[in-house]
């Protein structure tokens, strides 16, 4: 599989099946997402990976009402870090486009070995911080929710996630978020 297609596989599916979590899996995963972009090669990105039944079993409290569908998980990995570990010019804390770029390869990575690896933000960053023993300088920026896609549709999803969950969201047009040479200037459609 090639870069393309494991963007064109990649989805957010909330029906999942138990997969089975190894070392070896977390190594591999870790490793892709180690190799992503940062500020002077700062790599301000902090994984947690929780895979241990009573673990996760806590993390479900931290989750919202609209994350039930989490609650099939066969692990959950915390992503955070913090500013002081990677660049800060002027205004700009660059700790938080690394993480989402280790973050992306992480999940790329996971869509290439056959698992659905989708972020969260409906989480209490407190409670997870709490469970996890995550120090309280850091900031928890999401979580990611692996498993297996499964055949049937979790009885959890709401109408609207039940309807994403058969067909892939609509993406923006191209005019729409993309200008050329400046904001004021669309592509020609």
């Amino acid at each position: 599989m090639d870069v393309t297609q494991a963007i064109d596989l990649r989805r957010a599916y909330r029906s999942l099946e138990p997969v089975v979590i190894a070392e070896d899996l977390i190594r591999d995963l870790a490793h892709h997402a180690q190799l992503a972009p940062s500020c002077n090669n700062n790599q301000p990105w902090r994984f947690v990976f929780v895979f241990a039944p009573a673990k996760l079993e806590e993390m479900k409290t931290a989750l919202n009402s609209g994350n039930l569908w989490a609650h099939s998980a066969s692990m959950m990995i915390a992503v955070f870090s913090r500013k002081e570990d990677d660049c800060v010019i002027k205004d700009r804390e660059y700790h938080q486009f690394g993480c989402g770029l280790a973050a992306a390869f992480l999940i790329l990575r996971a869509t290439e070995l056959g698992l659905v690896a989708h972020p969260i933000a409906g989480y209490s960053p407190k409670k997870t911080k709490e469970i996890l023993g995550i120090p309280e300088d850091y900031q928890v920026i999401a979580l990611i929710i692996v498993g297996k896609k499964a055949l049937g549709l979790n009885p959890v999803l709401s109408e609207k996630q039940t309807a994403q969950e058969q067909t892939r969201p609509e993406r923006f047009p191209f005019e729409k978020y993309v200008f050329l040479n400046g904001y004021s200037t669309p592509p020609s459609v």
